[in-house]
């Protein structure tokens, strides 16, 4: 099976549980549970690959440019993650399928499940660290939901949210470490990102790119000080707290320090952030799970501890630490996620978590109990079973590792952190389920059925296996370490026996300790609730309070709705970059003599000077303003026809109109007169930064007018393939249609919806009290008497055809001469306003035969078809192809796709303008205008005497 396809099942699989509970819980969960076994099947098929040490890679290319393609590959790191995701996915399945209640949906919950399950394959079958990313956030989201499963519980939402934002942060973080190591290997394939260890570790950005993607492993792992999120998270089903907080989504941190140790690891910087904060947390998490009463909060705070420990030994930089870390990884999966599961047990069938309130469930629910047992044992670190092999392999390597000179240091700590943990797993099993049976348990304890009890004894089977058979694992270890380590193996087999050395001797003092505190936990834990220690979630909630509170400061103080302000702002920060970059960057001689003016261009260039500042001076008589406001329009149309460029002398001359037309219609609804809202040193203050900001801007456009590049320009490239490329000798629509059409369709889009937006704000309007206002503002002067004249509607009704006719000439015309799908949408969308103008709304809306909003919806499919076109010829979205046809007695001509692209941006732009012209109109109908029938305000059915 594909990597692509092992990948995409679960998410194509999330959709699977919403239709399937429609047949029933069962029909659900078998239908779930057939997604993960498919693709861990998948997975399956490409085990004797991986064995005879082959790397299977699926790789296609996505935006190359980018560096960011499709790439996946399975090596024996990527199949124990792989295999323990999609494995212990099918348990917590099955687990799940009995533990929700019937009030829980079920259908969403396997959905949430299934995304997760599918990002969290994706981040370790990925190539590309891009798309790692990609699939490392989709993690975070997917976990958020999960999590927050149960929203009617307060703290589901806030350990959802708390999970997010620590999580997400160190994402964000994570993202710049990626980007930096990218560019230091010069790829973003992990294949070869992996290859590059030397260049790497010798860069100057080795140490940012190493704390960067350390914080994002560290907020995933739980370590210290990101250690506090986990806990809040347990308010989540038991099932969700198995899976993510024990076998998967912890362990992403895990996976890409082992992923990445091949290039990270090994240097002194490693050793000490890695190893000292792996170390650290796995004391402070072991210290607090002791004290928990909560039977998950205890297990979560184990999980932290024992994640803190897998981080240490992958810290060391040792192959053996490697190994050591692989192993613990394994046997952690195992045992952990069955203890969850024993805690969900206990939870379903007493109806508390509360240790306090538990004891005597050795004789009332003895299955539970024995399973509970073997796993917390293998927990504590007990010989014959799993947890015991892998301890014994730590604490060997922390008995001889030095940390800053002393050899103390790491064997006491990570004594002291194996004698907490064999405390509280000895608790687990003794104040649950010994001492008499209680008589106030909230619901009579018993064992659950099969259905829940299948999953963890099969995990308490595997623990029991390799504690006594460790050569079971011995060739998963062997492949997943040579991953890691990336060379080769340290000389080691797993065995129950290794004689006498330290380690078995810190092993003794560790068990002897846990027994010791276990015995002693009654006054230690009121001395731990007596000694005043900080609380993390407080400390949290403070941090996020006080970054809401400076944010709303901040948005108080900038944000405040001032336009002017904002646009002060943003113009200042130009000028002073523009500065900056003009001191410090240097500037060459002019090269080019500056040309005589003529007098046409003088003149136009007056014109513009005084209408630009009368603009200035009147801007508060709104009329005045837009007249003179087409008087700059015009002044600049006839500067690019000047300048040899009809194209873009049309498409301003039709927009000045369109836009003045609709302009005069919204003049309509406001105040002759705009209100004097700035003092006189404001307005100083801005006509100072506008004055500096265009002889600023004047001044680079003439630096570059005298000047000749020293690079060639990107208008030499569509000059040069504008026709061999597009087929078009009009540059300018080619680039529209072709070179730039993406960014043509998007411009298209916003048009649509803005005219989309225009018509919901006139909805919202015309129902709001702003009404009575609208009314207010046209009454307050006569109407002319002759809304809709003559001599219009005889000019307007005779021009029609005629204008529709050279619309769809410059629709034509466009690819090779002046015009386009752009201009003759203007063209036509004036010609019809013009009838509305002239007949009145009512008398024009009766005869149009279509919908504007269709005509918009129209327009983007047709660009949007033409642009998928091409992929059925094997070339990049809207790739234009063109070719010559023969028609007789017709001479041969071109026939381009690009037209279809044309007629797209045609009907766009003729939806977008009619539909704010409609929206308009129905404002001014509802707002008291007097709105006729019929044109010329004649009535023909009305008799005269």
């Amino acid at each position: 099976m594909s990597l692509f396809l092992i990948v995409a099942l679960p998410f194509i699989g999330a959709l699977v549980p919403g239709l399937m509970i429609q047949a029933g819980r069962r029909a659900c969960a078998l239908a779930t549970l057939s997604v993960t076994a498919l693709a861990f099947i998948g997975l399956m098929t490409h085990v004797p690959a991986v064995l005879r040490g082959e790397v299977v890679q699926a790789r296609v290319e996505w935006l190359p440019a980018l560096g960011l393609d499709a790439n996946f590959f399975l090596d024996g790191l990527g199949l124990l993650f792989a295999g323990l995701i999609l494995g212990i996915g099918l348990l917590i399945i099955i687990y799940a399928r009995y533990y929700l209640s019937r009030e829980d949906p079920m259908g969403q919950f396997y959905a949430y499940l299934l995304l997760f399950q599918g990002a969290m394959v994706g981040i370790v079958l990925s190539d590309n660290i891009l798309l790692l990313l990609v699939f490392w956030e989709l993690t975070s989201l997917s976990s958020f939901l999960l999590i927050g499963y149960w929203k009617h519980l307060p703290e589901g939402r806030q350990g959802a949210r708390m999970a997010l934002a620590v999580t997400g942060g160190g994402g964000l973080a994570m993202i710049a470490g990626m980007l930096i190591l990218g560019e230091i290997a010069g790829s973003y394939d992990l294949t070869v990102i992996l290859q590059n260890r030397e260049a790497i570790q010798s860069s100057e950005l080795y140490m940012p790119a190493l704390i960067l993607i350390l914080l994002g492993a560290f907020t995933k792992s739980a370590q210290f000080p990101f250690h506090f999120w986990l806990p809040h998270a347990m308010a989540a089903p038991t099932p969700v707290s198995a899976y993510l907080h024990s076998a998967t989504m912890v362990k992403a941190g895990l996976f890409l320090m082992a992923r990445m140790w091949p290039v990270l690891a090994g240097t002194d910087a490693w050793f000490y952030i890695v190893a000292t904060t792996g170390l650290v947390t796995m004391v402070i998490a072991a210290v607090i799970a002791l004290f928990k009463d909560d039977l998950k909060a205890l297990l979560a705070f184990s999980t932290v501890s024992h994640l803190g420990l897998i981080t240490m030994l992958l810290g060391l930089g040792t192959g053996m630490g490697a190994v050591a870390a692989v192993f613990h990884i394994i046997n952690h999966a195992t045992f952990k996620a069955a203890l969850f599961m024993t805690a969900g047990i206990i939870d379903h069938e007493t109806h508390t978590r509360d240790i306090k309130r538990l004891g005597g469930l050795r004789k009332l629910m003895p299955a539970t109990f024995v399973i509970a047992t073997i796993t917390a044992l293998s927990m504590a670190g007990i010989p014959l079973l799993n947890g015991f092999l892998s301890k014994e392999m730590m604490l060997y390597e922390a008995s001889h590792t030095p940390w800053a000179g002393s050899y103390w240091v790491v064997p006491v700590l990570a004594t002291v952190g194996a004698l907490f943990s064999a405390a509280y797993s000895f608790r687990y099993i003794w104040h649950v389920f010994f001492g008499p049976v209680r008589k106030d348990y909230p619901s009579k304890p018993h064992d659950p059925g099969f259905g829940m009890l299948a999953s963890p004894a099969f995990l308490s089977v595997l623990v029991v296996l390799i504690g006594i058979m460790p050569s079971l694992a011995e060739p998963l270890v062997r492949l997943t370490a040579a991953a890691v380590i990336g060379g080769e193996l340290p000389e080691f087999h797993l065995q129950l026996w290794h004689g006498v050395n330290a380690a078995l001797v810190m092993s003794i003092i560790a068990v002897v300790g846990g027994v010791i505190l276990l015995a002693l936990h009654r006054p230690l834990d009121r001395a731990w609730i007596a000694a005043p220690r900080p609380e993390a979630k407080i400390i949290f909630d403070a941090v996020v309070e006080g970054a809401a509170s400076g944010s709303r400061w901040l948005t108080d103080r900038l944000h405040d709705g001032a336009l002017t302000r904002y646009a002060a702002i943003f113009t200042v920060t130009v000028l002073a970059l523009a500065v900056h970059a003009y001191l410090t960057g240097g500037i060459s001689r002019p090269t080019r003599a500056m040309m005589p003016p003529g007098v046409v261009p003088t003149i136009g260039w007056a014109m513009l000077l005084i209408a630009a500042g009368c603009l200035v001076a009147f801007h508060r008589r709104r009329l005045v303003a837009l007249v003179l406001m087409a008087i700059v329009g015009l002044v600049v149309s006839v500067g690019f026809v000047y300048l040899s460029a009809p194209d873009l002398a049309l498409t301003q001359i039709s927009v000045e109109v369109v836009t003045i037309i609709l302009l005069l219609l919204a003049l309509n609804f406001l105040p002759k007169t705009t209100p004097s809202e700035s003092s006189v040193a404001r307005r100083v203050r801005d006509g100072g930064i506008a004055v500096v900001a265009g002889l600023g801007a004047g001044a680079l456009i003439y630096a570059l007018l005298v000047r000749d590049f020293a690079f060639p320009t990107i208008s030499e490239y569509h000059l040069a393939n504008s026709y061999k490329g597009g087929g078009g000798t009009n540059v300018v629509n080619v680039i529209l249609v072709d070179f730039r059409g993406f960014d043509t369709f998007g411009e298209i889009i916003v048009l649509g919806i803005a005219a989309l937006v225009i018509y919901a704000l006139t909805e919202a309007l015309l129902s709001s009290p702003v009404r009575a206002r609208l009314l207010a503002w046209t009454d307050e002067s006569p109407d002319a008497g002759d809304a809709h004249p003559m001599m219009m509607v005889v000019v307007t009704r005779v021009m029609l055809p005629v204008v529709l006719m050279v619309g769809v000439y410059i629709l034509l015309r466009g690819h090779n001469d002046p015009g386009g799908g752009f201009i003759a949408g203007l063209i036509v969308a004036i010609a019809v306003v013009m009838q509305y103008m002239a007949s009145g709304f009512a008398w024009a809306e009766a005869r149009q035969r279509y919908p504007y909003h269709g005509a918009i919806g129209a327009g983007v499919l047709i660009a949007g078809l033409t642009g998928i076109g091409a992929w059925f010829a094997g070339e990049p979205f809207l790739t234009s192809a063109y070719g010559y046809i023969h028609l007789p007695p017709i001479e041969e001509f071109e026939w381009a796709t690009a037209m279809g692209f044309d007629l797209g941006v045609f009907l766009t732009v003729v939806g977008a303008v009619l539909l704010s012209l409609q929206s308009f109109s129905r404002i001014a109908r509802r707002s008291g205008d007097r709105v006729s029938a019929h044109p010329m305000d004649i009535d023909p059915s009305r008799e005269e005497c």
